[in-house]
């Protein structure tokens, strides 16, 4: 049933590691990689809320509640993903992330929810932590493509090198495959007769999801008001590293930036792309191993442990020189980036009730994606003028923002029958 998951992710993937390399052969500052990555939470503040609350309400006999939306995300993320390296210009590489972003908010909060859906209580961390593994799994090959892509696909095609449009290319296929391999292979539950009626007799006018929403976040548990705490300073942090590892590398390990030596410059992305690989690689190792401690320790204790594990590695990161090096500082991350994909879930799916898993995974979405709205609406500003432009310091500061998420997750009250799980 997670087999989707892989694809949504390495178009996720691309978007961490290539979106930014290919904002700056367009041209673009540093001050201004923020802003134009401001699709990406925008479009997740606007869609996957209203998505998760209509899956809340949707049910076809032949698709089922959640697949709808799969689908259809699938299919723009693709058509998106096609167009992408015919990009001339950074305002149409901006809108065409846009439309990316959409495809993949539309798919991503109601496969959360689909899980939830199908797994009972003990069957969950498993479930949650699988798509931890799928997203590893699709994120280690895009990264990987901008490895070897380069040394296959040499020169450039229009306005960018060629490894661009293979790399996209691919995403394409695996973004629709992997989607209708789930879609043809899973069955989602359907609703008992009484379940069929009352979905049936709701009034589904054109505001019907806002207010779902509204009322969602009225009545939500005090555990996802301290997880989105959290998660102010836990993906604020994550965007600053996504933003800048490449620039990073460039400086530390080559002594470059995109302006002075653009040929040395696509080196260190290439570089960067496989040490993010490496991230993904230990964040699908590590996936499964995570779930025993949750249920040994609590999910609350093994997510603190992991993003000081992460901050660790951060604020190691800028200050290497040895391009071999960077997978050791890496490895901190990846351990990290398989708790966020998963663990979370688990501290709050207790509080949350069943037939409003759809619009609550939205809500956590909303969680995720203000804290990126506000970095990308502030950050070129703090980067400027009290970083120094230096996007080693970018990194820096993210492993200081993960070490603050992580003390603010112990005051996170979970629910003691789910925070450890015993048979």
């Amino acid at each position: 049933m997670n087999v989707g998951f892989f694809g949504i992710q390495y178009s996720f993937g691309l978007q961490q590691s290539a979106v930014t390399p290919i904002y700056d052969f367009l041209g673009a500052s540093a001050d201004q990689i923020p802003i134009l990555h401001l699709a990406g939470p925008v479009t997740g503040l606007l869609v996957q809320p209203v998505v998760g609350a209509l899956s809340d309400k949707t049910w076809s006999p032949k698709l089922g509640r959640r697949k709808p939306y799969f689908l259809v995300g699938a299919i723009l993320c693709s058509l998106a993903l096609l167009a992408f390296p015919y990009s001339s210009s950074l305002w149409m590489a901006a809108g065409l992330l846009w439309i990316l972003d959409v495809g993949n908010n539309t798919a991503m909060e109601p496969y959360r929810a689909f899980i939830a859906d199908k797994l009972d209580k003990d069957q969950q961390p498993l479930g949650f932590q699988m798509q931890s593994f799928f997203t590893g799994f699709g994120q280690t090959l895009a990264n990987v493509s901008l490895f070897v892509f380069p040394l296959i696909f040499i020169g450039t095609t229009g306005s960018l090198p060629t490894w661009v449009y293979a790399s996209f290319f691919l995403g394409a296929v695996c973004s629709i495959g992997s989607i209708l391999w789930s879609i043809k292979t899973t069955k989602e539950i359907p609703p008992t007769p009484e379940e069929l009626a009352a979905l049936k007799a709701e009034k589904n006018g054109i505001f019907h999801p806002l207010i779902e929403i509204f009322s969602a976040i009225k009545d939500m548990p005090k555990s996802m008001w301290q997880l989105a705490l959290v998660y102010l300073f836990q993906w604020y942090a994550l965007f600053c590293y996504w933003q800048n590892s490449s620039k990073s590398v460039a400086l530390s390990v080559y002594n470059v930036t995109p302006a002075s030596n653009p040929e040395v410059y696509e080196q260190a992305v290439s570089w960067t792309g496989l040490v993010n690989g490496w991230y993904n690689v230990v964040t699908f190792l590590v996936a499964f191993l995570l779930v025993v401690f949750a249920k040994k320790y609590s999910a609350k204790w093994v997510h603190t442990v992991c993003l000081i594990i992460a901050a660790a590695g951060f604020l190691a990161f800028p200050h290497i020189s040895s391009k071999g090096l960077l997978f050791f500082a890496i490895t901190g991350f990846g351990i990290g980036w398989a708790s966020m994909m998963g663990i979370p879930y688990l501290m709050v799916v207790a509080d949350i009730p069943k037939e409003r898993y759809g619009v609550y995974m939205g809500v956590i979405n909303m969680m995720i994606v203000l804290p990126m709205i506000l970095q990308n609406l502030t950050f070129g500003y703090v980067l400027r003028n009290f970083l120094n432009n230096d996007p080693r310091n970018a990194i820096t500061f993210a492993g200081v923002l993960l070490v603050v998420s992580a003390v603010l997750t112990l005051r996170i009250k979970v629910r003691k029958k789910y925070e450890v799980l015993q048979n």
